[in-house]
């Protein structure tokens, strides 16, 4: 058995691999489970004792050189492919990664509160489900009021006090309730309607509301501050203040804003008057001061609220509102270019 050992371990030593097949059949030959290590082994227990020794010793002789032999074929095997790899053409293209894009309701809202962050406005947030004292009574809107029938609500079927908000006025209350003026805020956020859904129109929309309270406020810095916003938004100065109701503020306003007759599209959207409405705005109702917790005698305020859905549809030329909801990528790739 000795003898027989010693020449696989001088076989082992001569073994040279010419590919990682030939290697793979010595390791299986020598060190797989049938291989002849293990069949030395088995028969080792047959050995005399006088014997024994000798040929465990020269067992595992030949089990270390042919462990070190397929491991040093395997290096020299793998070293020689890595020489033959070409090496990287670097007057070819870089790889491509592509990038997303900002959606264009995620511009034009961070677009207006950059806007009006540099007038000292801050950004409160609120819950979407609301309930009815935040989204109506708080607002002027008492039950059965008639003006709640302009807003047809999404109610929770189980509760009729608590409903999915239709504007973010609310986010205003709980702003009063839990800071006194001087108050300057804009609440951007998602809101609800029962609505059909069409290419103007959506069951859920976005909003920017404002609002500022302070000691003096007037009808004239409403018109000021949305002055500068229409020039900062749109590059356009001009703007007019129709006569409207919301029954959280008195007077109450439109705001227009001359777009102008230059193209075809121009009268296509404001159907040939330039001009085009962009949000209501007024002074706050005494009432929804003082249901806040805020003396009406000693503050005054403004509140003004757009819809981000509209503007986006205006500024980027977008034709149906359904698209901003759709998550469409051939849509929003082309936004890749505003970011």
């Amino acid at each position: 058995m000795i003898d027989q050992v010693n020449a696989y371990i001088q076989e082992v030593k001569g073994f040279q691999a010419d590919s990682i097949e030939t290697l793979e059949a010595f390791r299986i030959r020598f060190l797989g489970k049938k291989g002849i290590l293990n069949d030395l082994f088995s028969a080792f227990k047959e050995v005399s004792n006088s014997e024994k020794k000798a040929a465990g010793l020269a067992i595992n002789t030949l089990k270390t050189e042919a462990q070190n032999k397929f491991q040093s074929e395997k290096e020299r095997l793998s070293s020689g492919n890595e020489a033959q790899e070409p090496k990287d053409d670097l007057t070819k293209p870089g790889t491509y990664f592509p990038i997303g894009s900002q959606h264009p309701i995620s511009l034009v809202k961070n677009q207006i509160i950059d806007i009006f962050s540099r007038i000292g406005f801050n950004i409160s947030e609120g819950p979407e489900i609301e309930d009815d004292w935040h989204n109506f009574t708080a607002l002027n809107l008492p039950e059965h009021h008639p003006a709640r029938d302009m807003q047809d609500t999404f109610f929770i079927q189980t509760n009729p006090d608590i409903l999915l908000r239709t504007h973010t006025s609310s986010v205003q209350v709980r702003y009063m309730e839990n800071n006194q003026p001087p108050i300057r805020t804009i609440s951007p956020g998602r809101v609800y309607r029962n609505e059909a859904i069409s290419a103007r129109s959506h069951c859920f929309f976005h909003q920017v509301e404002g609002l500022y309270i302070d000691k003096d406020v007037s009808f004239a810095d409403l018109k000021q501050t949305l002055q500068y916003f229409t020039t900062a938004m749109f590059g356009k100065s001009k703007i007019r203040l129709r006569p409207s109701y919301f029954p959280f503020t008195e007077p109450s306003a439109e705001v227009d804003v001359y777009w102008g007759l230059e193209t075809e599209t121009d009268y296509k959207m404001t159907k040939g008057t330039g001009w085009l409405e962009i949000m209501g705005c007024g002074m706050v109702d005494p009432n929804v001061l003082k249901n806040c917790g805020i003396d009406p005698l000693e503050y005054s305020g403004f509140a003004f609220g757009m819809g981000i859905d509209r503007i986006a549809l205006l500024l980027h030329q977008i034709d149906d509102i359904r698209l901003l909801s759709e998550n469409d990528a051939r849509f929003l790739s082309q936004f890749k270019s505003v970011l």
